[in-house]
């Protein structure tokens, strides 16, 4: 027991990303700057969603939802870090450090789910264009958004709750830039092997079921693509439907390494880019990804531009 109240009451200490680099200004300056893009970037493109009524449809629905999600991943995490760097003093307590698990983990599962789900979307879209109003007809496409933050909140509350109840009686500082359940369980003075055999099981129901799920909608899309006579609609579907493929890659990419591949094979150098990567470059470049590849997002953003009197001469 005086362990579990140990746990409780004690800080952890944040070693931080750059403990390790030589050149830490220079990191810093070159996260803060993605820091500060990718912000401005998902909230441009949640704004322009918002405002053109062209894009008020259940894809740019999604597509915003994938935004505010991507605002949400760094602002757990960045600031904190900045702090923790500007000040010398990488503390932080135990209730902040179940806010950034249940947080994250929200988030993450969340948003994993939103991406097969808009796979799903693609596919009523490519294949059954005569059906899709009905398909995804509003209340189709709330209930869809809300059970990927309901399926985020679940997970979120039975993982904080279960890796903060081990006692962490031995040392106190996690070799990572935030607090994530594979850096806080090496700290543990208890068995945790059940609970990360456990990680990896629910690792296989969260991750690799929506992968099959978006590989399934992709591979109808991609033989309704090769059909179509037209094309002008052929490029518009493989265009949209690339950059989804490219999001996907990039978040699934790192979460397999983070919560599929066993703790035995993970640095923390490596876990440390990993989670760099998919908390703050990939929510950066996924507004880019979508407005550049996306015709009628670049249309829209001029509109928006023309407006305010931003457009270039």
């Amino acid at each position: 027991m005086g362990d579990v109240n140990q746990s409780v009451t004690s800080d952890f200490v944040l070693v931080g990303l750059f403990s390790h680099s030589g050149s830490r200004q220079l990191l810093f300056s070159l996260v803060a700057a993605t820091f500060t893009m990718g912000l401005l970037g998902n909230t441009i493109l949640l704004f322009v969603i918002r405002t053109d009524s062209r894009l008020h449809t259940p894809m740019y629905f999604l597509l915003s939802q994938l935004s505010l999600f991507d605002v949400g991943f760094p602002l757990v995490t960045i600031p904190k870090m900045a702090s923790d760097f500007l000040q010398g003093d990488g503390s932080i307590s135990f209730g902040g450090c179940a806010a950034q698990i249940f947080f994250l983990t929200l988030m993450g599962v969340a948003e994993g789910i939103l991406l097969a789900l808009m796979s799903y979307d693609r596919y009523v879209a490519v294949c059954h264009p005569l059906q899709y109003p009905v398909l995804m007809r509003r209340q189709v496409c709330l209930l869809m958004v809300g059970s990927s933050w309901l399926a985020g909140v679940l997970n979120a509350s039975v993982q904080t709750s279960i890796t903060l109840h081990f006692p962490y009686c031995a040392s106190r500082i996690v070799d990572h830039f935030f607090c994530e359940v594979p850096a806080l369980l090496k700290l543990s003075c208890a068995d945790t092997s059940a609970y990360e055999l456990a990680l990896s099981t629910s690792g296989v129901l969260i991750l690799v079921l929506p992968l099959f799920l978006i590989a399934t909608s992709y591979g109808h899309v991609l033989g309704a693509v090769i059909r179509m006579h037209s094309e002008e609609a052929r490029n518009k579907a493989f265009t949209t439907c690339s950059s989804h493929i490219t999001v996907v890659g990039l978040f699934y990419g790192a979460a397999v390494f983070m919560y599929m591949v066993p703790g035995a094979y993970h640095s923390p150098h490596q876990d440390n880019v990993v989670s760099l990567f998919y908390s703050l470059v990939t929510p950066t470049l996924n507004p880019l990804i979508y407005s550049l590849r996306n015709r009628e997002v670049r249309m829209a953003l001029v509109k928006v531009l023309s407006r305010t009197g931003l457009r270039p001469k």
